[in-house]
């Protein structure tokens, strides 16, 4: 069980030990920032609670067919989760299971779920079927209604660490790998901009040592990605966070960059914000005039 996810190993022996021991709840609200691996754990563990306990038992070879007719995966439609699909899980939910031990029901993103669809969901919580597991799976727990909450087991999921992300990644590039900040939500945009992180790698080189001819022409990068500007200044701070241990005076480029990205919030100039920057960390961090 789990052998194919990595992380929050104690939630994995938590669950582990409850389904041996049969004392697994009706509902449970599983919380935690997105791309941690919630929703594959929820998944696995409903296919082990449905599991009628033999090889290649008919619940387990429909649930990984995505047909058993006792598991259903509730999902938004890109904004909110309508109390229709509450109402209709409730309608399902009062039928026996017809081929598992279980059922099981997994709202994703469960905080899009308006508060009339939660009060719904309420009376399903307060008196569930004996034979009914319900699990929410939440990236935003501050939007769950107490009521909700008070009903539910509440795990709480810990973001991926360096290693595991270079595990699941197959990759050994630790500044891609701290880009991820312990989740894979976004892994598919930083992959895709694998090329632009290696340019800023190397505008970070020109700021020590080129021109600043060779620093404006690879800081196009910065000045062409006006929509994906707060990836690329978070790389910045990982690429100078690295240089603080040979260079101390790399945390004024830190600074430097958030400021950055105050003034692009507040709609200055794009510009003339990342021309100051550059130039200022040039000067800051390695004492050289923007004129060299």
């Amino acid at each position: 069980m789990f052998e194919n996810i990595l992380g929050n190993e104690v939630v994995k022996k938590t669950f582990i030990n409850a389904i041996k021991s049969g004392s697994i709840s009706h509902s449970y609200l599983f919380v935690g920032k997105s791309g941690i691996g919630k929703k594959l754990f929820a998944k696995e563990i409903a296919k082990r609670v449905m599991c009628l306990g033999t090889d290649n038992c008919e619940s387990c070879v429909k649930f990984d067919l995505n047909s058993n007719p006792d598991y259903e995966l509730i999902v938004s439609d890109g904004k909110t989760i309508k109390i229709e699909q509450i109402r209709r899980m409730q309608a399902k939910i009062i039928e026996k299971p017809i081929i598992s031990k279980k059922k099981v029901y997994i709202i994703d993103n469960a905080e899009y779920m308006s508060e009339e669809s939660q009060n719904c969901l309420l009376k399903t919580l307060e008196e569930p079927p004996e034979y009914a597991m319900i699990i929410l799976v939440s990236s935003n727990e501050n939007r769950i209604l107490q009521t909700i909450k008070s009903r539910s087991v509440i795990v709480k999921f810990e973001s991926l660490s360096d290693e595991e992300i270079s595990k699941i990644l197959k990759i050994k590039d630790k500044d891609i790998i701290k880009l991820c900040d312990g989740s894979l939500q976004n892994i598919n945009k930083i992959q895709d901009k694998k090329e632009t992180y290696d340019k800023l790698k190397q505008l970070s080189s020109f700021l020590q040592n080129g021109s600043m001819i060779e620093v404006f022409d690879y800081a196009d990068v910065l000045y062409n990605s006006k929509d994906d500007i707060n990836y690329l200044l978070d790389f910045l701070n990982i690429i100078f966070f690295e240089k603080i241990k040979t260079n101390i005076k790399c945390a004024n480029a830190i600074k430097i960059i958030e400021e950055t990205k105050s003034k692009i919030i507040a709609n200055n100039n794009f510009d003339m914000s990342i021309d100051y920057m550059l130039m200022h960390i040039r000067e800051e961090c390695y004492g050289k005039s923007s004129r060299g």
